[in-house]
């Protein structure tokens, strides 16, 4: 039997029943798809990234702030800068999506540095910031954009060069997943109480 498939997500129209996207006026917004909208590689990418922002929400959620300089090894980043360095990878995309790369060594990658935070509220409120940002931008993205180069480098040295689906996915989600599976681990060596991810954790079962 012959199955033929679309040459390109966006040939592929699913009807997906969602009020939170219906009342965003048929656009994939909160992970979802509109009714009969054309379901690009931005708006897969989206639902994605909201579905990893939405775990790595939980974990944030549980950082015990007065904590925020602990660390396991002194090689390691305070529980505080890792935290933060989480929230704001999630503000990764809109760079990603709007620019043709990222130098390192330019004052854009400068200002990129995390805002003086005191708490887990000011920490939330960053990445809700971000997350926000992002989503946007990924699921306005075309494939043909998406299909572009987007490079890393640092002054005159290039560090890599994607495609800019395969940035976003890799400096990105990829990108802050490792992070927050690090921040899980300090965590647990302050006996603070792991969310699940992909199902229960030790401490939901």
């Amino acid at each position: 039997m012959h199955v033929r498939f679309p040459a390109r997500l966006s040939d592929r129209r699913t009807p997906v029943p969602d009020q939170r996207v219906r009342a965003a006026g048929g656009r994939g917004v909160q992970g979802g798809f509109g009714m009969n909208a054309p379901m690009t590689m931005g708006s897969v990418m989206a639902a994605e990234f909201e579905h990893e922002a939405a775990n790595t929400r939980k974990l944030l959620g549980r950082v015990p702030w007065e904590r925020a300089d602990w660390r396991p090894h002194p090689k390691s980043m305070a529980m505080g800068r890792l935290a933060m360095h989480v929230a704001g990878l999630a503000g990764w995309a809109a760079g990603v999506v709007g620019a043709d790369g990222l130098d390192l060594a330019s004052p854009a990658a400068a200002a990129m540095v995390p805002p003086p935070t005191t708490s887990t509220e000011e920490l939330l409120a960053f990445f809700d910031r971000n997350v926000a940002t992002s989503r946007a931008a990924i699921a306005g993205a075309s494939d043909e954009s998406l299909g572009q180069t987007w490079t890393l480098r640092h002054g005159d040295r290039v560090l890599l060069s994607l495609p800019r689906a395969a940035a976003l996915r890799g400096m990105v989600m990829n990108h802050g997943i490792h992070h927050r599976a690090q921040l899980g681990v300090y965590l647990r060596l302050n006996d603070v109480p792991i969310p699940g991810m992909y199902g229960p954790s030790a401490d939901e079962a």
